[in-house]
């Protein structure tokens, strides 16, 4: 599914189960909780901290699209299409660094 799809599939849901979209700052400390549980889990998880017992069951990818559910509600409200943003941003990067990651020696 491209993104412009699953804009429009927020967007339809929103309008038929929620009563209408969050505004921009609620939408945004969503965002802040969602990527909070998404780094706790990571954390636990692949870090160095013990995974708590209410954690084992979290599942990441859940978590994940609850950080894209919000990220495309933001989109929407705001009038961005994250589709050719995000082609806009994945050719800038291919152009900065073609050859950047591959010539740093950190990662061979």
């Amino acid at each position: 599914m491209k993104l412009q799809d699953s804009q429009l599939v927020v967007d339809k849901w929103i309008k038929e189960h929620g009563v209408r979209y969050f505004n921009e700052l609620t939408n945004m400390a969503q965002l802040t909780e969602e990527v909070g549980e998404v780094a706790r889990i990571i954390a636990r998880r692949y870090g160095e901290q013990s995974e708590k017992e209410s954690d084992k069951n979290k599942d990441l990818g859940e978590e994940l699209a609850d950080v894209v559910f919000v990220v495309l509600c933001l989109a929407n409200q705001t009038g961005i299409d994250l589709q050719e943003a995000f082609d806009k941003k994945m050719d800038y990067k291919t152009k900065r660094d073609h050859d950047r990651h591959h010539n740093n020696k950190k990662l061979n």
